[in-house]
């Protein structure tokens, strides 16, 4: 289950941060760019009922003041399109980019794709997880890793 889990209205839950704000959140927090408080802004617009939603964005601009400084900027923004960046433990940082598209059938669901750019370092090191993966692994290596 993860930490959002059971928190925020099926809307928010991609972007939106932990109501009760634990001091172990604090630094991701304090990370964050404009984009969340920016897309929470979007789905209240979209909401403006939704009690569950209401209550986490006021709990957050009571009490973190880097969420207050972002969310007073009125930003609105929907995250279509943009740039990735994962640190995977072996290949070391990778860099995406990606898109997002909204599914018909179900309103409240985006399907985001990523894709590397042509003779990008993540395009190489995406070709060599792949290698690894395709690897055949021997009986003495699958009772290594049980």
């Amino acid at each position: 289950m993860s930490w959002l889990e059971g928190r925020l209205p099926t809307r928010g839950r991609k972007s939106g941060q932990d109501h009760t704000v634990r001091p172990s959140l604090q630094r991701f927090l304090d990370a964050i760019t404009d984009a969340p408080a920016a897309t929470l802004r979007t789905y209240a617009g979209q909401s403006p009922l939704d009690r569950e939603l209401t209550d986490l964005i006021g709990e957050l601009v009571t009490r973190n003041d880097t969420f207050r400084r972002r969310w007073s900027a009125h930003n609105v923004r929907f995250h279509r399109t943009g740039t990735k960046r994962i640190h995977h433990p072996d290949l070391g940082d990778l860099e995406f980019v990606y898109e997002g598209m909204d599914l018909p059938g179900t309103p409240d669901w985006t399907l985001y794709v990523l894709n590397t750019e042509p003779g990008s370092p993540t395009e190489e090191r995406m070709r060599l997880l792949g290698s690894l993966a395709a690897t055949p692994v021997s009986s003495d290596q699958q009772k290594r890793h049980r």
